[in-house]
């Protein structure tokens, strides 16, 4: 492995990727025409890990891009956030941010201010206005099954809790247009998010200065189509439509990779 070149699995135990090429090789890749592609970020959301982006990410690969998936630490909005930026920060020259479900709240908050974000992607994801919640947002329009009943919460930390999506729920909520053995590996290594993000108030947001994207899931059963359409057509995103459920960069990947190629382009 290469000082210049280097790759960064991310994820759980069994199933992990995203891929990171550092600045001297984002620097490498260019267009035909001679400018550089940007570096894609792609963020995960709540009950998922990097793992999930694994076909996108191959296929921005093999087409040059410069990737990193990293681990979306899911303790909160602002922390995310910070956490999001800080990495951001350690990488030269232009970015594409893409994200899945709660990790749009993350990419939306992380790249305010910072210039070398070029573009936003929201892959049936969270885009929220300033003081919007997780919670707001999920529940604006009906269809949700993603509700306290389905889900299993732990206690951590000193009167700190975790939410999980329970196994008998997990594939009809979450992933319904994947095979049973692989939403069965999918809830195993589902990282919790902390419960208090659902109520915790964005910030201003990024997608007003910079230019969105958004994959609209139509099956999606845990943010409502309609709510994905409200918040697409807010932000003045240019949308596309796939028939999925809430894991559309999982079981349509071309199709998310192409959006993203779309907005780096």
């Amino acid at each position: 492995m290469t000082t210049t070149r280097r790759t960064l699995l991310a994820g759980s135990a069994a199933v992990t990727a995203g891929a990171l090429l550092g600045a001297p090789a984002a620097q490498a890749h260019t267009r035909p025409e001679g400018r550089s592609k940007p570096t894609v970020v792609l963020v995960h959301g709540a009950f998922a890990d990097a793992s999930g982006w694994n076909g996108v990410a191959g296929r921005l690969i093999r087409d040059g891009y410069p990737v990193l998936a990293p681990a979306n630490p899911l303790r909160g909005v602002a922390a995310d956030s910070a956490y999001l930026s800080s990495i951001l920060a350690t990488i030269s020259g232009p970015l594409v941010l893409v994200a899945h479900s709660y990790g749009g709240m993350v990419i939306t908050n992380a790249a305010t201010g910072n210039a070398n974000v070029k573009a936003l992607v929201y892959v049936a994801a969270f885009t929220p206005d300033k003081g919007d919640t997780l919670l707001g947002l999920q529940t604006k329009y009906p269809g949700s099954k993603l509700g306290e009943t389905a889900l299993d919460f732990r206690p951590y930390g000193e009167g700190l809790v975790d939410g999980y999506v329970k196994h008998e729920v997990f594939r009809e909520v979450f992933a319904g247009d994947l095979p049973r053995a692989t939403t069965d590996l999918m809830w195993a290594g589902q990282r919790p998010s902390d419960v208090r993000a659902l109520q915790e108030p964005s910030g201003a947001p990024a997608w007003k200065e910079i230019p969105s994207w958004y994959l609209v899931a139509r099956d999606d059963n845990v943010l409502p189509a309609a709510a994905q359409r409200f918040m697409a057509q807010r932000a003045g995103a240019r949308t596309t439509e796939v028939r999925a459920s809430h894991v559309a960069m999982i079981s349509q990947p071309a199709v998310t990779a192409d959006l993203v190629k779309r907005a780096a382009r």
